[in-house]
């Protein structure tokens, strides 16, 4: 990496704070911090990951007027000569990412990146073949630059771009039209196990494996008008690729390594208009990670998780045609009222590659401002005599 800082996740106890100034820890750790705006115990509480752990400051100024500061979680960037800070640190330092879906810089993939690289992580990516030259051609012209700016002031390195086409397991099972197909001319060796072959030979390992993949060719079909292919292709390529790079990274991967997928919640929700297999790829992708959790724990000492992450306005996603209405919705009815951001993914993902995880496996992390939990839209006309708290938006 080319941050020669020290560099690392921090999540620091959080406190009440009456003065509005904020506190500057050493360099590269991301930290649970104070930030000049002041705001209630219940917003803060309701950050779920902290409201069990803060319980007892809940108790003490529930009668006050006491104001905490706003939590955020940020790299910070001084000399590692200042005092340590307190807290448990996110610390990936020698560790190697193999992400794999990361084809622009405003997807998950992206983000996840970025927050393994914050913590110190050296970053190797896949990228779609079609989509390969343009995504290298940005990156080296440095229209990435802003995206790739790290909480310490450097920039996101990514040492290496393959290119991968994970439908494909081996050169075999590629046909002769793709094959001869002008978008893979010029590239090679981009099936799974190829791509793997080749990281092992350029790097010999790696500790953290990221799926960042999904592709449904009728996506836009109810599932009654979905047809067998479309069906099929959009679990070879969003739910079995994730078993097949698991498969042929493996060997590579150290003991106590991380290998983490994105799924949805229309796994086991209704969400209208997320058609073509898609929900079903879904579910399956949810399955798989309980199944190889199992056996790549038992056999290879490896945990196994997925996140399940809400509505992003990536490239992507546009796809489906109407992400907007779909984050919109979210915004209304989750319990948290704010448009998820997608560097919360990528931290999560850090937080699950890291040692702090390392009884979590077999799980699904939602990471949708907790959406999931809920039962009903309480944005419907049905319950406008509640008085149900809440903001406008």
């Amino acid at each position: 990496m080319a941050a020669t800082a020290a560099s690392g996740l921090q999540l620091a106890s959080a406190r009440p704070c009456i003065a509005s100034s904020h506190r500057v820890f050493k360099a590269g750790a991301a930290s649970l911090d104070v930030n000049s705006k002041a705001v209630p115990w219940n917003k803060l509480a309701s950050a779920c990951h902290l409201s069990q752990s803060l319980e007892p400051f809940r108790r003490s100024f529930a009668s006050s007027s006491v104001y905490f500061n706003k939590v955020v979680t940020r790299a910070m960037s001084e000399s590692s000569e200042n005092k340590p800070v307190s807290g448990l640190p996110i610390d990936l330092k020698g560790k190697r990412a193999f992400i794999a879906g990361v084809a622009d810089d405003n997807g998950y993939g992206w983000a996840i990146a970025k927050s393994l690289a914050a913590a110190g992580a050296e970053i190797l990516v896949g990228t779609w073949v079609p989509a390969l030259n343009i995504f290298e051609t940005s990156l080296r012209r440095g229209k990435f630059d802003e995206s790739r700016l790290l909480p310490n002031g450097s920039l996101m390195e990514i040492t290496k771009v393959y290119p991968l086409d994970a439908v494909f397991d081996n050169p075999d099972d590629v046909p002769e039209d793709i094959k001869t197909n002008k978008r893979y001319a010029g590239s090679a060796n981009w099936t799974v196990k190829e791509v793997a072959e080749s990281v092992k030979q350029d790097f010999g390992s790696i500790d953290i494996l990221v799926h960042s993949l999904a592709n449904g060719p009728e996506v836009s079909k109810p599932l009654l008008e979905t047809s067998r292919n479309g069906y099929l292709a959009a679990l070879s390529a969003s739910s079995y690729s994730y078993v097949s790079l698991l498969k042929h990274f493996i060997p590579l991967m150290n003991p106590g390594g991380s290998s983490i997928s994105l799924t949805y919640i229309a796994s086991e929700r209704i969400i209208p208009g997320y058609g073509g297999g898609m929900s079903s790829a879904k579910a399956a992708l949810e399955s798989d990670t309980r199944v190889l959790a199992f056996e790549a724990g038992r056999k290879h000492k490896i945990r196994v998780n997925t996140i399940s992450a809400g509505p992003l306005r990536s490239r992507a996603a546009k796809a489906i045609g109407f992400i907007d209405t779909i984050i919109e919705y979210s915004i209304a009815n989750a319990p948290l009222q704010k448009e998820l951001s997608a560097d919360e993914v990528g931290n999560a993902a850090a937080f699950l590659a890291s040692p702090l995880a390392s009884a979590i496996t077999g799980a699904v992390i939602y990471v949708d401002n907790g959406l999931n939990a809920m039962g009903v839209g309480v944005d419907s006309p049905i319950f406008k005599d509640l008085n149900i708290p809440g903001e406008k938006h």
